[in-house]
């Protein structure tokens, strides 16, 4: 795991000694001696994790690290503070500001490297996840993640797992004190099993539990789909950083040292949750655009991409299983006499509650897509075409039996439908397969419409 890290600090000496450290882990090091120079290179998108110096002249670090945590541009940046400043006090300014964590000068070389190879890979996950969704802004999807950037990180669904009970009561006290929802479970096993069924958005774990292994517990959460991406705060004896540093390389987001901090505690905590509510933000951005691309906004069926992508491998499922298939093509009659005499709007209206009807008298198993305009396509497993024309004469029936009520016209709108009928055989190319179906629409037009009309054989 290699990244670019910014190393910002006013005195040469110090970004000398950060980049040899750096660079013999094979890291890629730039540099910033102030605040304004170290933004300008973030918002250039040119380094994956800042290590931040706090006392600067002019603008000192935890102005730099608060602009760089406001700006959406910058605000998934994983930031370090690194600083001679050693009180729980700096430490929570520090992650007040946004920062994802704060190492004391003279820095612990293994500390840092392991710290900067942790960070590394979020950041890796969080670019992977922008990229996916760098069009969900455009198509409507990205109003959650501004919201997941203002995000307080109150309210949490957090799980504690200790058997120590003076070390729960402390931790669940202090936090819940701050409106977090938290629930302490002193037994491992039991703990494994409410992570993967609680929907929890933070897991805070004591590394010294007895008679079992902490990291262990964290190996297995890691290795669950259910917690994969759920974070782990570590609670750890002063003793235990070789094991911490373990914990980091298993991917434990954050530890914190005994005696426990209060204020440091609700500010690791904070910090944990907004950065599982952004990245949360972000996949539920992807899952939007996703959904966008393949389903058509009027109607809310899928729509000819979706139909696209799915009908090559369900002709070549049924032919490799001897298995029929069957295809509707559905167009409805005289629709631009609808859109002419009542205005769009109401063909717009009447457009859905066809789709409406179509969804209701097909079967759970067909796939209704809209083409576009006013053409439809059904597909439909496991159907010959015996079987597909009932299924497509319920569905003519149904469009004509009862009249359109929308809203803007005196009275119901009449409306039938053409159909087209084909069943697949054994063909594995969807161009010629909806050819079939299209040519027998064609025919139930040419005809009278109102129709269905089967594929020749």
């Amino acid at each position: 795991m290699t990244a670019r890290v910014l190393v910002v600090d006013d005195l040469l000496p110090n970004i000398k000694l950060l980049e040899a450290r750096l660079s013999a882990e094979y890291f890629g090091v730039l540099a910033a001696t102030n605040g304004p120079d170290a933004l300008r290179i973030c918002a250039r998108g040119e380094c994956d994790l800042v290590l931040l110096d706090v006392m600067m002249p002019g603008m000192d670090g935890f102005e730099v690290c608060r602009r760089l945590k406001s700006d959406p541009a910058t605000a998934h940046l994983p930031v370090v503070m690194v600083t001679a400043l050693d009180q729980p006090a700096d430490r929570v300014r520090g992650l007040d500001a946004g920062a994802d964590d704060f190492l004391t000068k003279p820095v612990d070389e293994v500390a840092l490297i392991a710290r900067v190879r942790s960070l590394a890979r979020l950041k890796l996950t969080l670019d992977e996840l922008r990229n996916r969704c760098a069009t969900a802004v455009d198509l409507g999807a990205g109003g959650k993640l501004a919201e997941a950037i203002g995000d307080s990180g109150a309210n949490g669904r957090i799980l504690l797992v200790d058997d120590r009970q003076n070390s729960s009561r402390l931790i669940e006290g202090t936090l819940t004190s701050q409106k977090q929802r938290i629930e302490v479970e002193p037994s491992p096993a039991r703990a494994l099993e409410r992570a993967a069924n609680g929907d929890y958005e933070l897991l805070i774990l004591s590394l010294n539990l007895h008679e079992f292994d902490g990291l262990r517990l964290c190996a297995q959460l890691r290795s669950m789909e259910q917690t994969r991406h759920t974070p782990i705060l570590l609670i750890a004896d002063l003793e235990d950083r070789a094991r911490v540093l373990r914990g980091l390389d298993l991917g434990v987001n954050d530890y914190l040292a005994r005696p426990i901090d209060r204020n440091e505690l609700i500010a690791r905590v904070r910090t944990q949750l907004r950065r599982k509510r952004y990245a949360d933000a972000l996949r539920s951005s992807l899952a939007e655009s996703l959904q966008m691309a393949i389903v058509d906004p009027l109607t809310g069926l899928n729509n000819r991409r979706y139909l696209e992508t799915h009908l090559a491998g369900l002709l070549d499922q049924s032919a490799s299983r001897g298995q029929p298939l069957s295809m509707m093509v559905l167009d409805i009659d005289h629709f631009k006499a609808i859109n002419d005499t009542y205005g769009h709007d109401v063909g717009d209206e009447v457009l859905r509650a066809f789709a409406k009807r179509v969804r209701e008298v097909t079967r759970e198993a067909d796939l209704v897509c809209r083409l576009g305009g006013e053409e439809f396509v059904v597909l439909m497993p496991d159907s010959d075409a015996v079987s597909a024309a009932v299924i497509a004469e319920r569905v003519r029936y149904a469009i004509e039996a009862q009249p359109f009520v929308v809203s803007g016209t005196a009275r119901p709108v009449p409306v039938t439908v053409s159909i087209g009928l084909a069943e697949s055989r054994g063909e594995r190319s969807p161009d010629s397969f909806f050819r079939r179906a299209d040519k027998a629409l064609y025919r139930s037009k040419s005809e009278g419409r109102n129709r269905v009309t089967l594929a020749a054989a």
